[in-house]
């Protein structure tokens, strides 16, 4: 047993090097295991690209030592052909012996296949080893194929007094500066890790923000924001289509880019839950929600969210805009040259 959990962890150390490159596939990472000895391993790389399967078994040199192997992987071997062939056949034809599973995959196209593929080519198949762990890795992709709906991180820095910003009305005045160079870091490493990232109008009109990833390696998300009335102006970032972006709006606006797409609805209904549905239905798996203040207060009065992060600065300015307030106790706490890095889990999300 502490075998298999010593090399399903190196399973989960390789999955994790996939983060911000593989969505909307999830992160998995495999090891083969001949003698005790590790003989090959991989992960999955980049959407599209191989998986951690075939790439762990094309780095054993030896390939007649795969023939008393035990093969490790963090996810269920899929089982359908998609931008890649079934990792479930590769490790049939490969004459694998035994194949050690961290969880099944819920997406219907797998969910317990690749694991009938492996049993009825004689394969021994043992399930559930680090489940926990395999499942945290890939909240996003377990939130989406279970809950049918994209997984939503919440965001927002603010002073030690508790505001996120100072009262500004246009974007000639400069925002708040509230995070250090590491949190911003990490912010951007954030953005890496979510498939797209939400703001609302006024924070857009106020910060004409590029809402890119500059700070960290990785893909920039795509861009959504909601302009219920139209009023952002035609000449900023968000429409400048160097990213795909989504804008929801009551009515289509006349900007002609491919990269930009307008989405309307009825704001009057429950727009919240419509808006999720639409990115959803897009294949979206997760949400980084960095403001304003409302659209994040939103979120939270209406239970839609599943991790938040709040970084409080050691800065005060006394008036300003109220940051959204959360009555949980965090999981996790960290210090960044004076700015603390709260991390918050919604009681049942996942």
């Amino acid at each position: 047993m502490d075998t298999d959990i010593k090399y399903m962890s190196r399973c989960l150390q390789l999955a994790e090097q996939g983060a911000g490159y593989v969505a909307p596939n999830p992160m998995v990472g495999c090891v083969v295991v001949c003698d005790d000895v590790i003989i090959g391993e991989g992960y999955h790389h980049r959407y599209g690209e191989a998986h951690a399967e075939p790439n762990a078994i094309n780095s054993v040199k030896n390939k007649e030592l795969l023939a008393k192997s035990t093969l490790y992987v963090s996810l269920e071997p899929c089982s359908h052909y998609g931008k890649t062939p079934p990792c479930a056949n590769l490790i049939v034809t490969s004459g694998i012996p035994r194949v050690i599973i961290g969880t099944l995959d819920p997406n219907p196209k797998v969910a317990g296949r690749g694991v009938e593929i492996l049993r009825k080519a004689g394969i021994e198949v043992e399930i559930g080893f680090m489940e926990k762990e395999c499942r945290e890795l890939n909240k996003r992709f377990f939130i989406y194929q279970e809950q049918k709906r994209p997984y939503i991180l919440l965001k927002w820095a603010q002073t030690q007094d508790g505001f996120i910003d100072r009262l500004r009305t246009t974007v000639d005045e400069q925002p708040l500066i509230i995070s250090n160079n590491i949190t911003r870091q990490l912010t951007h490493k954030m953005r890496s890790e979510n498939q797209a990232i939400m703001v609302s109008t006024n924070t857009v009109i106020l910060d004409n923000p590029s809402l890119t990833v500059r700070f960290w390696s990785g893909k920039s998300p795509i861009r959504i924001a909601i302009d219920r009335q139209g009023r952002i102006p035609a000449d900023y970032k968000i429409f400048d289509g160097s990213f795909p972006t989504i804008i929801f709006s009551e009515n289509h606006r006349p900007i002609d880019h491919p990269n930009v797409e307008f989405i309307t609805l009825d704001f009057e209904k429950d727009s919240l839950q419509l808006i999720l549905q639409k990115i959803y239905e897009r294949n979206i798996h997760s949400v980084l929600i960095e403001g304003g203040s409302q659209l994040l207060n939103s979120f939270l009065a209406a239970g839609l969210w599943d991790d938040a992060n709040v970084e409080i600065s050691p800065v005060s300015i006394t008036e300003g805009i109220p940051a959204p307030k959360l009555s949980l106790q965090p999981y996790s706490r960290k210090t960044f040259e004076g700015h603390e890095w709260i991390s918050f889990k919604r009681k049942g999300s996942y």
